[in-house]
């Protein structure tokens, strides 16, 4: 019998709240988080804007007894979500009997980045002189996982994954067949993403990205809207979330995997990579096309993306496409590249939990190549079974989720 994986806390931090119980208000009342930057210096770049996370001051998130000297600012986001997380699940303090079977899995992308470039601007400007060279040691991404793993003596599997856009998703999926195998009792899973000048820099040279606000669908869209969060997620068996009272948010019921090997950063145009991933995800769950309620699009904003997208949902539901919602968060949040895929998994169990479908905000224009029901007119109440959650990366990297409402009667979207 197949083991039913649930989900028993959240944690985040993103450009629209905080915490969680903030953030599941800010997307049903369809709040936009992207503004002006100040983390850095942007003048001379085709955008100002991003989805940078306010006011975040690193002690009001994580205690004093948890050392933060050298951590970057992923490693604190990413503490700071984990911390939040274990408090929500109820495993703050974790218990010294199960630290062993706790594990990590961390999407993420740029690390250490920017405390790196900040290194090097003192370099230069100091000729080299008084450097300390110890404050690269959180460059890596891998940093994260480590410092959290190392903070707690959590010695179950620990694991970090870049595959872009699709890292956080990934991650999770991961996390799931550890425990449906029986490697970890209980994972943290999500994913790290910070702002940095070098990825900024690289998505404009791109010009990829909207000047103002990204508009998901639209048909005037003009680019995504880079942001920065951390979102982090602790799974378990059912029966032991059960056995010691757990609150349950909702299950992951599936996930699936593919590669377009087609373009570094364009996705394939035929969109077979996300088809087979939708379709993946779809057969590990056992649900059938009748059974998912919301599509959380991963929804860029850019030209192609949107277009390959939709022309993919309607490959994989045929007619029923039609009647499914779908919403690109990213118009709220920003995107936030290696976190985004756990990030918009925390948006799903919120909408199973809440019953609500969070809304595609920015949108104006239809455009007659996205014909799907996109949710442009704020969140719409819902009672909804199961979500499909779509990440799709550079490098053709494809990854859906699936969450399921929970229930205590046999399979969750019954």
């Amino acid at each position: 019998m197949k083991k039913r994986i649930v989900i028993t806390g959240m944690g985040t931090l993103n450009a629209l709240a905080n915490n969680v119980p903030d953030f599941a208000r800010a997307l049903q009342q369809g709040s936009c988080g992207i503004g002006m930057i100040n983390l850095f210096d942007t003048t001379g770049f085709r955008s100002q804007t991003g989805g940078q996370i306010k006011n975040f001051i690193a002690r009001d998130h994580i205690p004093r007894n948890f050392s933060i000297k050298r951590m970057s600012r992923a490693d604190m986001l990413s503490f700071a979500a984990t911390l939040e997380a274990l408090r929500d699940a109820g495993f703050y303090p974790p218990p010294e009997e199960l630290k062993a079977e706790i594990g990590l899995a961390i999407g993420g992308g740029a690390g250490g980045l920017l405390e790196a470039e900040e290194f090097y601007e003192n370099f230069l400007k100091k000729n080299g002189r008084g450097t300390k060279f110890s404050t690269l040691s959180s460059l890596f991404c891998a940093s994260s996982a480590d410092r959290i793993a190392s903070a707690f003596g959590f010695a179950g599997p620990k694991s970090t994954f870049m595959t872009a856009c699709s890292a956080g998703a990934t991650a999770i999926g991961y996390a799931r067949d550890l425990i449906a195998n029986g490697q970890a009792s209980i994972m943290l899973a999500g994913g790290v993403e910070p702002m940095c000048r070098l990825t900024y820099a690289a998505f404009n040279a791109l010009k990829s990205v909207d000047p103002e606000t990204c508009r998901p669908f639209d048909k005037n869209r003009s680019g995504l809207s880079l942001g920065e969060a951390a979102a982090i997620m602790v799974m378990e068996e059912m029966e032991i979330a059960l056995n010691r009272g757990a609150k349950i948010y909702g299950e992951i019921l599936g996930y699936g995997i593919t590669c377009d090997s087609f373009h570094m950063t364009a996705p394939d145009e035929q969109a077979s990579g996300a088809v087979r991933s939708m379709q993946a995800a779809l057969k590990d769950s056992g649900l059938s096309i009748d059974e998912i309620d919301y599509i959380n699009a991963h929804g860029t904003a850019t030209p192609v993306n949107d277009v390959t997208e939709t022309k993919a949902i309607r490959e994989v539901f045929g007619r029923r496409a039609y009647l499914i919602p779908v919403s690109s968060t990213k118009s709220m949040h920003a995107h936030t590249l290696g976190a985004s895929g756990s990030l918009e998994g925390i948006v799903s169990v919120l909408a199973l939990r809440h019953g609500f479908i969070p809304p595609t905000i920015n949108y104006q224009n239809s455009d007659p190549l996205c014909d799907l029901d996109y949710v442009t007119t704020g969140a719409r109440k819902a009672n909804l079974r199961a979500v499909l959650s779509n990440s799709f990366a550079f490098g053709g990297n494809n990854t859906t989720l699936i969450f399921g409402r929970y229930s205590e009667r046999g399979a969750s979207h019954e």
